[in-house]
């Protein structure tokens, strides 16, 4: 199989643009997907893990295959999250950059509608959408998908299982000559029988070496903990971390934003993500990530959909998924283009019987993640209690008198001897709370 993109029949100003991006090397899926589109008429099935290049695999023929002289909407991109639809318009933007008269727009929910008619006026090739969106949209009037060449559904095992009536309705506007694509990191029942409903008798399927793509370069650990002692453990995990970038997983947006508010209490700068919030905050904050003024998302599954940072070095299981297909998406947020990474799941006594059977369904090898002993966790919070000292803001409403006073007190100490008084202190009050010894800190 080849390893270039110019022997897949990718065309000269398509590789200049690969060039700029410095890809060079074509992945499995990439190489099996791309020949297939753009030299046969079949519906496709393309079943790939997260992080394996689907995003490419049908961009790069999509590209290709766009008549710019019709000035007709010819292709539709269906996406599960606006996230994940802006990181595909990106994409194909960047791809399209030596083909300049091949017209891409962006028509996503959270944000408003009326820009995005008005985009909608001018002459458009491709549309990434979410089904939602483009919805509202053809209702409105303001685009015909009436004689559409191509449907592509990218994540297609989220976009049914969450969006499955606003996919039917759509799948009903556009022409039954279409060609359908379908994208997807696992084969639910769900995407099964919309391929069965949507696509074409003929159907072809493809998988990406599935060994090697998707938990390629993941290590998959877990810790088992009691549930007084989570967020502890969570607490040290991520201070053995500080300077990289991660995810925190939950299941509900109640319980992100109750972690995220603990994290915030101790001084762990991070960002919550969730469906509740407003597209303005969301997009705030994934550009914060994304630029590194901070290293951590708390996130449910849905609003982790199209998160694409090549830096993120770990993804943290706070709670357990309920799928496998919810895992494989979890991990493959970490690893990306080729980065190793880590996949933890803090889990309780009751859980660990799940380990087996994820190990199982997935073909994966989980090792345990080992707790640090409880004289060295001790040790652990008073370094997290010291750097939460030195992040906390000065209080400006203590008069100066005061702290005059308190100055005066407290002048004839050395700075080593008001560490150890604080600390002292510190594990005084706290001795009612923790019973555990610190030899160390007594020698």
């Amino acid at each position: 199989m080849s390893n270039s993109f110019s022997d897949l029949g990718i065309r000269n100003e398509f590789l200049q643009s690969l060039i700029d991006l410095n890809i060079s090397i074509p992945t499995d899926i990439q190489k099996k997907t791309i020949p297939l589109l753009l030299n046969q008429k079949e519906d496709v099935v393309a079943l790939g893990k997260t992080g394996s290049g689907k995003t490419l695999a049908f961009g790069l023929p999509l590209l290709q295959l766009i008549d710019a002289e019709n000035t007709q909407v010819q292709a539709v991109i269906l996406t599960p999250t606006r996230e994940l639809g802006q990181q595909i318009y990106t994409n194909l933007v960047a791809l399209a950059a030596h083909s300049p008269q091949t017209s891409i727009a962006s028509v996503c929910g959270g944000i408003p509608i009326k820009p995005q008619m008005e985009r909608l006026k001018q002459t458009t090739h491709i549309i990434v959408a979410t089904p939602g969106r483009l919805i509202d949209l053809v209702q409105r009037k303001a685009v015909d998908i009436k004689k559409l060449s191509y449907l592509i559904l990218d994540e297609a095992d989220e976009m049914v299982s969450a969006l499955q009536k606003d996919l039917d309705i759509l799948i009903k506007e556009i022409p039954k000559s279409r060609r359908t694509l379908t994208f997807t990191a696992t084969m639910p029942g769900a995407v099964k029988q919309l391929v069965q409903n949507y696509m074409s008798k003929h159907v072809v399927h493809l998988e990406a070496d599935m060994q090697q793509m998707g938990h390629k370069g993941i290590e998959h650990r877990y810790t088992v903990v009691e549930p007084i002692e989570k967020l502890e453990i969570l607490l040290h995990f991520l201070h053995s971390k500080e300077g990289q970038r991660g995810i925190i997983f939950c299941k509900t947006k109640a319980a992100v934003n109750k972690l995220a508010k603990k994290l915030a209490i101790h001084k762990i700068s991070s960002g919550a993500i969730h469906g509740s919030l407003t597209q303005g905050i969301r997009d705030r904050i994934m550009g914060q990530f994304r630029e590194g003024f901070i290293d951590i998302l708390v996130a449910t599954d849905l609003a982790a959909r199209g998160i694409d940072v090549k830096e993120t070095s770990y993804v943290v299981n706070y709670h357990l998924p309920d799928t496998y297909e919810t895992y494989v998406h979890r991990s493959g947020r970490t690893a990306r283009a080729g980065a190793k990474g880590l996949s933890l799941s803090i889990i309780q006594q009751e859980e660990i019987e799940r380990i087996p059977e994820f190990e199982t369904e997935l073909g994966l090898s989980f090792s345990e993640f080992k707790k640090q002993s409880a004289e060295n966790r001790e040790e652990m919070n008073l370094i997290l209690w010291a750097k939460k000292i030195f992040k906390t803001k000065p209080n400006r409403s203590i008069s100066d008198t005061t702290k005059e006073k308190i100055k005066t007190v407290l002048h004839h100490l050395t700075k080593e001897e008001l560490v150890e008084k604080l600390l002292a202190d510190h594990i005084s009050a706290h001795a009612g709370k923790n019973a555990t010894s610190i030899p160390s800190l007594k020698k």
